[in-house]
């Protein structure tokens, strides 16, 4: 999804979903909601921080044999490039959890699907995500969850200049400096500077 700009110019993207309110909500569609397979996204995409677009490609048969420290080799629809992600035990739990919930998987369909049969296309993800995060964040979009997952290890590393060094690769941003203005870092820490006065 493109950044829309407004009116004055400035550059308008969607905001992250702390990760412990994803994780919470994404839990709760998979095990007791009437939407399983959106709790399941929700939770592949802040363990991942794949695009939506890479997500809505995988099938039953690239999940089904993963258990925790596998990696997931998936061809990026936009780069054209091939990467390996290393499945965490979340992953699996959850994926086992939708297998319990839905009926009917064939290893050759594809995982996000309605209940319509069609794989969610991009809006109807963004509107279900607006409906579910109401209230937690005012922009949202399917790149709240990747960006979840980027802030997320940014925490987890201490806020180190070494997990920015490698979000940035990981989101092939050009550097630095893209990724803490693409996680939000970049505004918070500016406004710092007004708040530390």
């Amino acid at each position: 999804m493109k950044a829309r700009r407004s009116t004055k110019g400035q550059n308008l993207t969607s905001d992250y979903i702390p990760y412990s309110i994803a994780q919470e909500k994404g839990n709760e569609l998979l095990w007791h909601g009437k939407q399983p397979v959106i709790g399941f996204y929700i939770l592949f995409a802040i363990n991942t921080g794949l695009r939506v677009s890479d997500i809505q490609r995988i099938k039953h048969s690239d999940l089904i044999p993963l258990r925790p420290g596998d990696y997931l080799r998936i061809q990026e629809k936009k780069t054209k490039k091939y990467r390996e992600i290393q499945i965490n035990k979340k992953i699996v739990e959850a994926y086992q959890q939708l297998r319990e919930r839905i009926t009917g998987v064939h290893p050759d369909t594809f995982v996000f699907v309605s209940q319509k049969g069609s794989v969610y296309a991009t809006p109807s993800l963004i509107l279900i995500l607006k409906q579910e995060f109401r209230g937690i964040t005012p922009r949202i979009s399917t790149h709240s969850l990747r960006k979840s997952f980027g802030r997320h290890v940014y925490e987890l590393n201490g806020n180190s200049e070494d997990a920015l060094i490698k979000l940035s690769e990981m989101f092939q941003h050009s550097g630095m400096a893209m990724t803490r203005k693409y996680l939000g870092l970049r505004k918070e820490e500016l406004g710092d500077i007004y708040m530390n006065l």
